[in-house]
């Protein structure tokens, strides 16, 4: 079932935690540990799930048993959604999934500098600095949750699309802005 709730401050708190013990497991072989996605962006509804990044500088970066130790589980190698319009080579959407239950956490795995890796970290630092923007994605996953609760893929069918809309803005605004990718959160 897909359930939006309110912001929660705890899922910064939650984070952090959960970054120290990232980065205790992994060490200096991650270039960055980043929290991204909704519960990332203060003051935006989301699902109660913790979404987090890691960045390497090669996908083929031994990790799996240092965050299998922590409770993770390996989900198949996955290519991120192409937004529409755009034309990638597979390598810049390639990335690893790790999944944790209880709590609910879901870890990315993408590679420096591609694509995938930026564009996670473009999203949640616009939604950030433009609370327009994330008033009107928070208003939009709520009404998609309300209406498609059972549903996954049509959830996320109409949510990508959305993101990719948004991330017009967001290019813009980091050609506006100077934006770079900023230091690791943990």
């Amino acid at each position: 079932m897909i359930e939006i709730v309110p912001y929660r401050s705890a899922w910064s708190d939650a984070f952090a935690a959960l970054g120290a013990r990232l980065r205790a497991a992994v060490g200096e072989r991650v270039l960055a540990i980043h929290h991204i996605g909704s519960t990332s962006v203060p003051g935006l509804a989301a699902k109660d799930v913790l979404d987090v990044q890691i960045t390497v500088g090669d996908l083929e970066e031994p990790l799996s048993e240092a965050l299998v130790s922590l409770g993770f589980d390996p989900r198949p190698h996955l290519i991120d959604h192409c937004p529409p319009g755009m034309t990638l080579a597979a390598r810049e959407l390639e990335k690893r999934v790790y999944r944790h239950d209880a709590p609910r956490i879901n870890l990315h795995v993408r590679a420096e500098g591609r694509f995938n890796q930026r564009y996670a970290l473009l999203f949640r630092d616009y939604l950030r600095a433009v609370p327009m923007a994330a008033h009107a994605y928070g208003e939009i996953k709520c009404q998609l949750a309300r209406y498609f609760p059972q549903d996954v893929d049509a959830y996320y069918d109409i949510k990508d699309p959305v993101c990719d809309a948004l991330m017009a803005g967001a290019f813009e605004w980091a050609r506006a802005t100077g934006w770079a990718p900023g230091p690791s959160d943990a």
